[in-house]
């Protein structure tokens, strides 16, 4: 009837899953007052640099960056902009990559991507990481012109785990130069740096009967290559051996987490076709093995890549329908409104769809799209009817078995737009495919079905205001999928069913809600609704101080289409138990 793909290990900026704290792992010594030694390292193009050429400076910030890491790539351009405001005042950052994975090759290739306006020098072996003691990209450390670290950790408070402030960001790094530059006590001389952890040269020997080839290899192709491969939005790859050295301490720290693969499902409720999440087999394999040392193995264990589709991975469309007439340009940093784009696709008669993929043209920058159905002689799209979603790792729409969406002659369609900025400005222009089937092949039209409240208030400066939708079936029906729907405010929610018999059961917890991760939940076994079933949904948001997604604590937030404003959407897919046709 349907066909599921399992929801991989995919990444969003926004999310950052493999970026913490400097001092999460460890409770690592201040550095404040550590006086760094001079050293000498290769500039991106072969070039030695030394610390003393920089002997005039009144202050310098050696960071410490990655090509592949999110947040380095966001933040080498603003870096930039702080190089050159404070150029004529004595001011000097410097760049340093420590990733054993990351080659001069990279680093030339981030440099002018990101146009960095600063040296970006190679520290072999992270000789020159290990003496700062330094742990994360990005890390900061200013030093003053005796060349002691006056200011620690990272260059504002605009990312975190999982979140990215809409707010105003506080400029720590620039407050902290400016402090040094007049003479004045830095208020916050040391903070949590936030990014990926510096891929260190092996220290262990490799050993043991878990390998790369035999264990590791068919973990990473079942949940985590459909992402983690060229061209896709995962910020590394995970094809081979060599692409895996230099990220194994973020990789455990994800798994740990419960960061990746991304998984939100509550597991007491509910048995899921798509469910992500690594089994305990396969996380004490990945542990053990990077223990040990990541030992490759025989050649001869190692199994076939895995196969993707080049180009749609529906069938091929009969029809094809651009976001607009000309692409979107995405900026490198900072908050994107939703866009939205009327398409009329001319549909002189009603149409059948038995596939349809929404493909981002930039997937380094679409965090999602939803394209709606905005039926004949309206003006506002039907939460009811979305012909396609993409996410990382979700599957196009493919329905068999007689199932088909009917989209009525006259309608149009909706791209509701989500970008992510990744350091580099780019212009996208997704588009949408579907393939039809004559109404005399179609025996049950797939349903979307809606727990929705659009009048909410939730009041200023509240962590969890409780917000409750219900929807009745009014057939007997098979529900198929579920798709909890808010945006940054979002808290938790849950699907709970009451039988005409009275029996009750959850259907779905989210206990911990991520807006970067807009998941559908395929059940494993439809579940049949009878008439008069009662699906409430219970939608908690967090409106708090506390929130660091929040835009706005001190505001009363009600229901509206950009993430500043908030929705409350329980989806679900249906389809009826009888044929229709």
């Amino acid at each position: 009837m349907w066909k599921t793909g399992l929801v991989a290990a995919a990444w969003f900026v926004l999310s950052c899953p493999n970026c913490r704290s400097a001092d999460a792992k460890n409770d690592a010594p201040s550095h404040l007052g550590q006086h760094v030694e001079s050293f000498t390292l290769d500039n991106c193009y072969g070039k030695a640099v030394s610390l003393d050429d920089f002997e005039s400076a009144h202050a310098i910030a050696i960071v410490y960056l990655g090509t592949e890491c999110p947040l380095a790539k966001l933040y080498g351009p603003r870096l930039s902009d702080i190089q050159r405001k404070y150029a004529d005042r004595g001011v000097q950052i410097i760049g340093i990559n420590s990733n054993k994975q990351d080659s001069l090759t990279e680093m030339a290739a981030y440099v002018h991507r990101h146009e960095i306006g600063f040296p970006m020098l190679k520290d072999p072996g992270n000789r020159v990481a290990d003496a700062m003691g330094a742990q994360r990209t990005p890390e900061v450390f200013l030093l003053d012109r005796d060349r002691i670290v006056q200011y620690h950790g990272r260059i504002d408070d605009q990312y975190g785990v999982g979140y990215a402030k809409e707010r105003d960001a506080k400029p720590e790094l620039t407050l902290a130069i400016d402090a040094l530059l007049g003479g004045e006590l830095i208020q916050t001389p040391e903070t949590e740096a936030v990014g990926c952890y510096i891929g260190r040269a092996q220290e262990v020997e490799p050993t043991g009967n878990v390998t790369f080839n035999k264990d590791i290899a068919p973990i990473f192709n079942n949940r985590c290559v459909n992402c983690h491969r060229d061209g896709e939005i995962a910020p590394f790859t995970l094809t081979s051996y060599d692409d895996v050295l230099g990220w194994e301490d973020t990789i455990l720290e994800v798994i740990a987490d419960n960061r990746m693969p991304p998984w939100y499902a509550d597991p007491q409720h509910g048995t899921f076709a798509n469910d992500a999440r690594l089994s305990e087999t396969e996380r004490d394999l990945i542990e053990t093995w990077i223990d040990n040392g990541m030992p490759q193995g025989d050649p001869r264990d190692l199994p076939a890549a895995p196969e993707f589709a080049v180009g749609w991975q529906m069938p091929q469309p009969d029809e094809v329908f651009p976001m607009r007439d000309k692409p979107f340009a995405v900026p490198a940093e900072g908050i994107v409104d939703y866009q939205h784009y009327v398409v009329d696709p001319g549909w002189k008669e009603d149409k059948y769809i038995v596939a349809a993929e929404a493909r981002p043209d930039k997937r380094g920058v679409v965090h999602h799209i939803l394209v709606y159905v905005i039926p004949p002689g309206a003006n506002k799209r039907d939460f009811r009817q979305v012909v396609a979603g993409y996410a990382p790792g979700l599957p196009p729409l493919e329905l068999t078995d007689g199932v088909a969406l009917e989209v009525k002659a006259g309608s149009k369609l909706l791209f509701e737009m989500h970008y992510t900025p990744n350091g580099s400005p780019t212009d996208d222009r997704s588009y949408l495919g579907v393939k039809f089937t004559d109404k005399a092949n179609v025996r049950k039209r797939l349903r979307g079905r809606l727990a929705v409240d659009q009048k909410f208030k939730i009041p200023p400066g509240v962590s969890d205001h409780e917000v409750k939708a219900a929807y009745v079936a009014r057939q007997d029906e098979n529900l198929i999928s579920l798709t909890p729907h808010m945006h940054l405010r979002g808290k938790s929610f849950r699907y709970d069913a009451t039988f005409p018999d009275g029996r009750q059961q959850t259907l779905l917890s989210v206990p911990n809600y991520d807006f970067n991760w807009q998941l559908k939940y395929v059940l494993k076994e439809p579940l049949t609704l009878p008439k008069g079933t009662l699906v409430q949904c219970t939608a908690v948001f967090d409106n708090s101080e506390g929130n660091m997604t929040n835009p706005d604590p001190s505001k009363t937030v009600t229901w509206g289409d950009q993430s500043f404003e908030e929705m409350m959407i329980g989806f679900m897919d249906t389809v009826p138990v009888t044929d229709e046709f």
